[in-house]
């Protein structure tokens, strides 16, 4: 009877589920037309914004960088209009007050993607506000792939698996930490490509990413692997982390060592960086993904949070 009164109260939408994992897919191909640009050099080879070389329609001759940085603001603005037709779609036809929420959040948040990436260019790529732009469009692919889940039929229509977590610290507090060094790894880096910050916090921040994302990925595999939807993302994110470290050391030697008296940026320096933060932004989506279901399946145990005081005879 819950079971039916939940499908009931939130229906599968078909349409709005494929949208919402098209924008996620765009987004994603947003981030790497994004990393184009930089890896390339070329955040100032269109020099006026919101138009382009004074328009707002024509298409520039797309030579040099310029291919580069338009074709990436006409990236960013068809994902711009999907946000809007998946906000007001989720708006009309969601049922759950909170994803309604989450659609509109999602629109502000592109929408001041937009206006960072105007402000890069208008006071000529200064590295706090180009770090920003770049944390703020992987913020922006973490709420688009979390809509794409939300709006999917096995979560909407399954009967969650519960299991209470009673170890310290709980995977549910690893998740998060994940996300929080991820995010500091990410700001880091986006420093780094942008001239703000020298290469080496970001190579030693890595080796703390490496060490947190593992000890996750390990106590969710080794405890909870017979929960699909908690050890999916955490195979997942194991093999995205050694992937990462692989591209980014590839990219430092191609960049750092090897590219550092390079007249302009070579192909191999392009590839590896374009591939690193395409990982890296792959890799954040799939920690937030395995934080929302450990929140979902494996919850902590009240007792958990009580003060000791507060517990009974029976919870010692």
């Amino acid at each position: 009877m819950s079971t039916n009164l939940r499908r009931i109260a939130t229906p599968y939408n078909r349409g709005l589920h494929r949208l919402a994992v098209g924008l996620a897919c765009w987004t994603f191909l947003l981030i790497i037309a994004g990393a184009l640009v930089t890896s390339n050099d070329a955040g100032l080879s269109v020099p006026d914004w919101p138009t382009s070389f004074g328009s707002m329609y024509k298409i520039p001759k797309l030579v040099g960088g310029v291919k580069f940085e338009h074709t990436h603001r006409m990236i960013a603005q068809v994902a711009g209009l999907l946000t809007i037709v998946v906000a007001f779609w989720t708006w009309r036809a969601e049922k759950r007050r909170w994803m309604r929420i989450l659609g509109f959040a999602a629109l502000g948040t592109v929408i001041a993607q937009g206006v960072l990436g105007g402000l890069t260019v208008l006071f000529y790529l200064p590295p706090a506000i180009s770090s920003a732009h770049a944390a703020l469009a992987q913020t922006f692919f973490c709420a688009a792939v979390a809509m794409a889940l939300f709006t999917g039929q096995k979560w909407v229509e399954e009967q969650p698996r519960v299991e209470f977590d009673h170890r310290r610290p709980s995977l549910f507090t690893l998740t998060l930490l994940s996300i929080f060094v991820l995010y500091v790894q990410l700001l880091l880096g986006a420093m780094f490509r942008h001239h703000g910050l020298s290469w080496w916090p970001h190579v030693a921040n890595a080796v703390v990413v490496s060490f947190v994302l593992a000890w996750t990925a390990v106590r969710a595999l080794t405890v909870y692997s017979h929960i699909e939807a908690v050890r999916r993302p955490a195979v997942l994110m194991l093999s995205l982390v050694i992937a990462q470290l692989c591209l980014g050391f590839v990219a430092f030697m191609t960049r750092v060592e090897w590219g550092k008296n390079a007249v302009q940026p070579e192909l191999p320096m392009v590839i590896s960086t374009v591939a690193h933060v395409a990982v890296g932004a792959l890799l954040l989506a799939t920690a937030a993904i395995l934080a929302i279901q450990v929140w979902r399946h494996v919850p902590v145990a009240f007792e958990e949070a009580l003060p000791h005081a507060q517990r009974g005879p029976s919870a010692a």
